[in-house]
């Protein structure tokens, strides 16, 4: 009896798809703006500085290789809550956050939506339109019910209004993952006000926050990025916190992050904690750690934590120049109007606004890859190259 004579493939991932078609290209002028990894200028994804640093106390230093249980190491979900919620937080001094390492951010949303179908039965959760494509697989495999609220209209603005209408009908009780900053795949972020009125919506309607914070210090900075996390968890009883290192501490393939927990009191927080161990226990028993080892060297280092802070806004300000230097490089060619958006998105990726026939177009007549929703990851662009990159746009906008 053959057993698997049944089993279909799959169709493989279109963004890897995307990077084997790259590598493919013999074009020496291609540009790659379909992966979501942070590239420098001479087009590498460089390891951090402060990471090397960090790995080489580590290896001088670390004595031990063995488990270290179903939340990680504890000091790294300490200091990671610092960093996440400030470290003058109320919610640490009260014990009212918890942070559960993961494998990276997408383990953190794994590991949310398992303990919400488990502990949690019956609740839908609601992802924005359009989201990370991810969102929609974890949750589904997890056997919750996926609804969508608006969040960029027609016009390539945000849809607040209609994210609020849609919100406004969400059952009680229901789930709404928020993306922190640097909204993938648009690079639109909400305002202060526009997140005051989030607030009261999910306040209101009793909804649970599910925050994705995956670009800590890609958008306006460290701090500054962490305001509308830090609001919902000074404002509401219970919350739920993704974070990832892969971006802002370069550790993609470590796979390291957390999801934080925040709760009405410090008993809730162990009983939720619990429960989190249990999940993760099933999923991957004991999360990887050298990445949260590097993170807990560095943060637990005023020196490396300061030479990290200066190399990831670097990192934000190469991205910030780099989106104006293609708004400016779309002038002579009368786009710039039509692309403005550009300038004022946030983070590492652009919902530029190019249909998917334009994006075949650039991909087979100029060698420029880039995600068929129009979605380009603006890290990925030579700053050397930006007219050339400009006309061709321009050329497929004719």
């Amino acid at each position: 009896m053959m057993h698997f004579t049944a089993i279909a493939r799959v169709p493989g991932d279109p963004i890897l798809g995307l990077l084997e078609a790259y590598a493919q290209d013999p074009n020496p002028n291609k540009f790659d703006l379909g992966v979501g990894v942070y590239k420098d200028a001479q087009g590498l994804t460089p390891i951090l500085q402060s990471v090397k640093l960090a790995e080489q106390k580590l290896v001088d230093g670390q004595l031990s290789k063995s488990y270290i249980g179903g939340h990680g190491d504890l000091r790294f979900g300490s200091l990671l809550c610092e960093l996440v919620m400030g470290a003058d937080s109320p919610l640490i001094a009260e014990r009212r956050v918890g942070a559960t390492q993961t494998p990276g951010g997408t383990g953190a949303l794994r590991l949310s939506a398992d303990f919400i179908a488990q502990c949690l039965p019956g609740r839908g959760i609601w992802l924005s339109d359009p989201t990370w494509p991810i969102h929609e697989t974890i949750f589904n495999a997890a056997g919750l019910k996926i609804s969508h609220y608006p969040y960029v209209g027609a016009d390539n603005r945000l849809n607040v209004d209609g994210m609020l209408a849609a919100l406004e009908q969400a059952p009680k009780g229901d789930v709404v993952l928020l993306h922190a900053c640097c909204h993938n795949p648009t690079g639109f972020d909400l305002s202060h006000a526009d997140w005051q009125r989030v607030l009261e919506v999910v306040r209101r309607r009793e909804l649970l926050p599910l925050i994705d914070f995956a670009y800590q210090g890609f958008g306006d900075g460290v701090e500054e990025d962490a305001w509308a996390v830090r609001l919902f968890a000074k404002e509401l009883p219970e919350v739920l916190i993704t974070s990832s290192c892969s971006k802002n501490f370069g550790l993609y393939r470590e796979r390291t992050g957390a999801l934080l927990v925040c709760t009405a009191d410090a008993e809730k927080l162990l009983d939720v904690r619990s429960q989190l161990a249990a999940v993760a226990r099933n999923l991957w028993s004991n999360p990887p750690d050298h990445g949260a080892a590097v993170v807990l060297t560095i943060l637990g280092d005023p020196q490396l934590k300061q030479l990290w802070a200066e190399e990831v806004e670097a990192m934000r300000a190469r991205i910030a120049q780099l989106r104006s230097g293609l708004v400016e490089a779309l002038k002579p060619h009368g786009l710039a109007e039509r692309f403005a958006h550009i300038g004022v998105q946030r983070g590492m990726f652009s919902y530029t606004g190019l249909s998917p026939v334009q994006v075949q177009r650039l991909r087979d007549e100029y060698s420029i890859y880039m995600v068929s929703s129009g979605r380009a990851n603006v890290a990925g662009i030579d700053a050397t190259r930006l007219e050339a990159l400009a006309e061709a746009i321009a050329a497929v906008c004719k």
